[in-house]
């Protein structure tokens, strides 16, 4: 492939992580209300699950998500269904105020399955690949299954350089707010809300 093509297509994939979505807010929110080695831990299960995508986009496996509506909807119930849960375990959290930053390593492989159910069951993800994807492949440069298996694993590294870093500047933000009681106590609530829109979002999604 082109150097120039490769570049043009880097940086759409950064615009497009920094973009406010899905992966970007759950990563905020656990690094608000964690600390950043939470957030890193959930970017880190994001980017396995932009593993799962970028295979079903190369393999066709997203072609044919998009043609079957009852593939569509499972999966995407079954990832509105899980958002709301973890939504709801936030607000019994409601009054715990931030957790310690020194994290435990069995919590932090928890946040990190967190992040790979979140995307793995975001059906948009993978229609999202299908549709990025080709803009970028030339059939001039080589066998395109390659072209877009490489054009994947670019977005996914820049999508995990790009979540650690807002993971690192969340935790600015956490800084300030333990400073805070008032606010520091309504963080688990805030949190839930971002997972209860993210799963209502998914849940009213369309495959279109």
């Amino acid at each position: 492939m082109e150097i120039e093509v490769i570049l043009s297509f880097f940086g759409v994939a950064i615009l497009l992580t920094l973009a406010p979505g899905p992966d970007i807010l759950f990563v905020i929110a656990q690094s608000v209300s964690q600390g950043k080695w939470a957030g890193i831990a959930t970017a880190l299960g994001l980017c396995t699950g932009l593993l799962v995508h970028i295979s079903a986009a190369v393999l066709g496996v997203s072609a044919v998500m998009y043609q079957s509506a009852l593939a569509f909807a499972v999966v995407k119930y079954a990832g509105a269904a899980y958002l709301l849960y973890l939504a709801w375990q936030a607000f019994r959290e409601k009054d715990a105020g931030l957790a310690l930053e020194r994290q435990e390593r069995l919590a932090l492989m928890s946040l990190y399955k967190k992040g790979i159910f979140m995307n793995v069951l975001n059906p948009k993800v993978s229609l999202f690949f299908l549709a990025l994807l080709p803009q970028f492949v030339h059939p001039s440069a080589g066998q395109v299954p390659r072209q877009m298996l490489l054009l994947g694993v670019i977005f996914l590294v820049q999508a995990l350089v790009v979540f650690t870093l807002v993971s690192i500047g969340a935790e600015k933000l956490r800084q300030w707010l333990s400073a805070h009681t008032a606010i520091t106590k309504r963080i688990h609530w805030l949190k839930g809300a971002i997972f209860a829109l993210i799963g209502i979002q998914i849940a009213v999604s369309e495959r279109s």
